[in-house]
């Protein structure tokens, strides 16, 4: 061990990534990293679902319709769709503390603004600004990437990216019960709605400036004072691995793969404390709270997916992470269309937590076989980066198809309708 790879308080490689993963751990500059990135990814997610546990309250002050909603939550993953786009080349361009603090920073005041907004179109502007957001995802990855050799990476991104989803389920709970706390001062429904999103915001705003002022992009410094590499093999270009990555129809598979586990997700988390709430006549505290159980399944349920992709991995080799994949995402629709036969509140709160389980778990059980689409590239930090992001865009993607195609309106799934979960 030389004098340099002693600084630091993990065993590194080579390059100084950490061979270990340790997430109850603060240890700088890996573990310091790994917090940071989730808790900021964490805060966007709470920021943009903050919205759906308080709609009952929100459409009665605006008078937005059905329509209004569906395509408000359609906004919301169209914004993250198109900022998925430059989040990739700001991270190779900047590193990814500057890109994901600078979107962090730059979306909190339109999380402020939701404090004046007046008018079904606001609102849907709103949502669509917000979902900008969201792109954090992408910095989370490419920074557990820089940061973890490859031994662990795959841990350290199902652990960061599941760590920070719950901060979706997380909201779910928080935000009406902040609406609770403003009410309880005799404060109007129509006003404290309004100023609870000052929470959010401030939430923001905090977790990205410790990204910015306590972050580290690399082992070794930030990006400005890396090294360069110091192998003389010319790099890909873009459009070269852009080309190959589109000609090659394992990615568009996994891709439509990755949409129906993470899009349902996504979606499901837009719209069940207002399915809740209406179906069974709940109060939102309560509508929210149970809404929390699903996205608060992702601390386990989503890394619990990569450890099984691992294990099933060494021990039947490919074949045998496509295999659970397949039998984790076929229970879980199964489970969705199960959702839509129950008929009573305990047993719809069983489906629906038993189902988060399975649906997450195949997110994590996907990103354990994108290493594998294009064996040729294996290696290509391009590629490697680029993958993350097509895969990260399709479940947006899916969410917007799947509130286009089944859920406007948001009619059917409202009243438990078996054919919009189906």
């Amino acid at each position: 061990m030389d004098l340099k790879e002693s600084q630091f308080a993990l065993p590194v490689d080579s390059e100084h990534k950490a061979t270990v993963f340790k997430p109850f751990s603060l240890a700088a500059p890996h573990m310091r990293a790994f917090h940071l990135a989730w808790l900021s990814l964490f805060a966007t997610f709470f920021s943009t679902f903050a919205i759906p546990p308080l709609l009952p309250i929100i459409r009665e002050d605006l008078k937005l319709t059905d329509t209004d909603i569906g395509n408000a939550g359609i906004a919301s993953f169209m914004g993250s769709i198109f900022s998925r786009l430059a989040m990739g080349t700001a991270c190779d361009v900047f590193g990814p503390r500057i890109a994901s603090a600078t979107l962090s920073l730059i979306t909190v005041p339109i999380v402020f603004s939701a404090c004046f907004i007046s008018t079904p179109q606001a609102f849907i502007v709103l949502r669509f600004l917000i979902g900008f957001s969201l792109a954090n995802f992408v910095s989370n990855q490419f920074w557990m990437s820089s940061m973890f050799s490859g031994c662990v990476v795959g841990v350290a991104n199902g652990v960061a990216a599941g760590w920070a989803d719950v901060g979706a389920g997380a909201t779910q709970l928080i935000m009406p019960l902040v609406f609770a706390s403003i009410t309880s001062f005799n404060v109007p429904a129509f006003t404290a709605w309004r100023v609870a999103f000052v929470v959010p915001a401030l939430f923001q705003a905090m977790t990205a400036l410790m990204v910015l002022f306590y972050g580290q992009d690399l082992p070794d410094g930030n990006y400005k004072r890396r090294r360069q590499p110091s192998s003389t093999k010319p790099r890909e270009s873009v459009f070269k691995v852009l080309v190959h990555g589109i000609s090659n129809y394992r990615g568009w598979v996994l891709g439509l793969t990755y949409g129906y586990c993470f899009g349902v997700e996504l979606t499901v988390d837009n719209i069940i404390a207002q399915y809740f709430y209406d179906r069974f006549n709940l109060n939102i505290e309560t509508a929210g709270a149970i809404a929390a159980s699903f996205g608060v399944m992702n601390l386990f349920s989503r890394p619990a997916g990569g450890v099984i992709s691992d294990e099933m991995g060494r021990r039947f080799g490919i074949r045998g992470r496509l295999w659970s994949l397949w039998v984790v995402q076929t229970v879980a629709g199964l489970l969705c269309i199960l959702l839509g036969r129950v008929n009573t509140l305990g047993a719809s709160i069983l489906v629906i937590c038993v189902f988060s389980v399975f649906v997450q778990a195949a997110s994590g059980l996907t990103f354990g076989v994108v290493p594998f689409v294009s064996k040729s590239v294996i290696g290509s930090d391009i590629r490697d980066d680029g993958e993350r992001w097509d895969d990260g865009g399709s479940g947006d993607t899916a969410a917007v198809v799947f509130r286009l195609k089944v859920f406007q309106g948001n009619k059917h799934f409202s009243d438990g309708s078996y054919d919009a979960c189906l």
